[in-house]
């Protein structure tokens, strides 16, 4: 403890005297953008994974980029024996503690003080500039006020823009517009040695590239500027089952495949036992009314008892919505999937993207939420899915899992 706090208040002298911030530990948000206050620590030290601890010396809520890049710098040039390491948060979505730090400080980049830059909209240019802490949801809300909206998504809008950007940002509109990477014109990041750059694909395209989909190894990214498309007002959200991988998967490659009248979006999750279908991610269906897939013909002629559902929407504004039905049947003739297995509903767009939040909700309220939250994710060549399928969902997995398992299909070009 001695060390922890002689350490402690060797990186916050550091801070002072090099980088001019303000501390005051008995105000620990206030005026100030380092604290060392427990609650602060305590967030710091979890992520959603929630199968790693480790309790940082110092958190950091910064109100710009430039003070990302005075205490960047600060670690970069301090000397050997006051040596502090820096690591970047976002919402704390990471599983295995990528944005935890021993011995240094955690910079809080979703601030929660109301301190950080505000989302700036070009209606000209589509395009919106946002801070890199910024959660999407936060984005949506802004660019909304202005009929716009991102192109790409992840399922989860409770993701701060540069965590995901760090990642990839897959969601099942990926096939069309790529994943969230590639809806990134311009970024600003703090380099490790404290550098602020702007860079895209005209200028510094190299560190630019390196940064998207880095994971914070090239970086942190403190601004980034989002192409934009008018918003859509309502989705027609389509659910229909399959017992074939093989038919399943032939099925989500032809819809990638389209390039006009197609849906907006295709993914899909195996069922390796009746009750994923009403999980979590499964609000789609009735509590009151449940999915019985003993009951569903052909649903008992698959092979190892794997279910697979795939997943499709259709956007649409008031003024096409009476095609919206010619649209979805056209396109729902062309697939094979079990007769009678059709599960449709219709819903604000807004509403779609921000689904698995409402599910969230449900399962914090039952305690639910903060468990360990194991997750893996793996990008599988066509040539292997259906070993993949064989060895892992009908296999390794058999009906011990009780979480989602998704299956997104990505066009190569995108």
């Amino acid at each position: 403890m001695a060390t922890k706090l002689l350490l402690t208040l060797a990186i916050c002298r550091i801070l002072i005297v090099t980088v001019g911030l303000t501390i005051d530990l008995t105000s620990p948000i206030g005026e100030s953008r380092l604290t060392v206050d427990n609650s602060d620590i305590q967030v710091a030290s979890l992520d959603f994974g929630m199968l790693s601890r480790v309790e940082p010396l110092a958190v950091m809520h910064p109100t710009s980029t430039e003070d990302v890049a005075r205490l960047v710098r600060a670690a970069y040039e301090s000397s050997t024996n006051k040596y502090f390491t820096v690591s970047a948060r976002g919402h704390g979505h990471s599983i295995n503690g990528q944005a935890q730090t021993k011995d240094g400080v955690v910079i809080e980049m979703s601030n929660r003080v109301g301190l950080k830059p505000q989302p700036r909209v070009n209606t000209s240019e589509m395009y919106v500039d946002v801070w890199g802490g910024e959660l999407w949801i936060d984005v949506l809300k802004s660019t909304l006020e202005y009929g716009l909206a991102p192109k790409s998504w992840t399922d989860y809008l409770y993701l701060s823009v540069g965590g995901t950007l760090s990642n990839a940002g897959i969601s099942g509109q990926a096939f069309n517009h790529g994943p969230q990477i590639n809806n990134v014109y311009e970024l600003d990041v703090v380099t490790g040695k404290g550098e602020v750059m702007t860079c895209s694909e005209e200028n510094n395209s190299e560190l630019f590239h390196a940064v998207l989909g880095g994971l914070g190894q090239f970086g942190i990214i403190t601004r980034a500027r989002i192409a934009l498309q008018p918003t859509p007002q309502r989705v027609r959200w389509i659910r229909v089952l399959y017992s074939s991988f093989t038919t399943f998967t032939r099925d989500q490659e032809y819809l990638i495949s389209l390039h006009e009248k197609k849906f907006d979006y295709v993914e899909g999750f195996v069922i390796v036992d009746e009750g994923l279908v009403n999980n979590w991610r499964s609000s789609f269906f009735s509590p009151s009314n449940p999915v019985k897939i003993s009951s569903i013909d052909g649903a008992n002629n698959n092979d190892g008892g794997v279910l697979y559902c795939l997943e499709i929407t259709k956007d649409y504004y008031q003024t096409n919505a009476h095609t919206v039905d010619q649209e979805v049947d056209s396109l729902l003739k062309k697939l094979n999937f079990i007769p009678a297995t059709t599960f449709t509903t219709d819903l604000p767009y807004v509403d779609f993207l921000d689904r698995v939040h409402k599910a969230e909700l449900k399962l914090r309220a039952k305690g639910l939420w903060e468990v360990p939250h194991p997750w893996l994710n793996l990008f599988v060549p066509k040539s292997r899915i259906a070993d993949f399928d064989k060895g892992v969902f009908k296999g390794i997995l058999g009906n011990k899992t009780s979480g989602p398992v998704l299956i997104y299909p990505m066009n190569n070009n995108k």
